[in-house]
């Protein structure tokens, strides 16, 4: 699926009933690997993006909290869904690195959020987004900070 277009799918079905969760699973069928934690997205706007996470077994670890690599994926994701949703549609971009800061163990239903602003793009170019994940309670489980290699696509 063109990244363009998720805004436009975001719009239609985030009003419907189970329509957060329906955008979520579409999203989850065009990219995978991030659709394999099963967040859903809870609000969606160019440089703006909240996705709740529940904990569950399939995202677990040995120490029963909510796995590192699970965190990581959920990081990238709001990373991606802040930035891409508002580049223009001849623009792309890939996640080069990134780095995560655990604070605490990750139990119970998530929150993380990433904003940013949507830079004009006209050569290839690095591009930072950071954002946060957070439990019930409110208190930071995990800092993420996504570079992004942002470009004009060819002709």
């Amino acid at each position: 699926m063109d990244v363009t277009k998720l805004l436009s799918l975001w719009q239609k079905t985030s009003r419907l009933p189970f329509g957060k969760w329906l955008f979520s699973r579409i999203l989850g069928h065009f990219v995978p690997y991030t659709g394999s934690i099963g967040a859903v997205v809870e609000s969606l706007t160019p440089g703006y993006v909240r996705v709740s996470l529940r904990d569950k077994r399939k995202v677990r670890n040995h120490l029963n909290s909510i796995h590192a690599i699970a965190l990581m994926n959920l990081g990238e994701m709001v990373s991606g869904l802040a930035l891409n949703v508002g580049l223009p549609s001849n623009v792309r971009g890939i996640v080069t690195s990134m780095e995560i800061e655990f604070l605490k163990k990750a139990r119970g239903t998530l929150v993380a959020e990433s904003r940013c602003d949507i830079p004009e793009v006209v050569e290839d170019m690095q591009f930072t987004v950071s954002g946060q994940i957070v439990d019930k309670d409110g208190d930071a489980v995990a800092n993420i900070t996504a570079h992004w290699r942002l470009g004009l696509k060819s002709q």
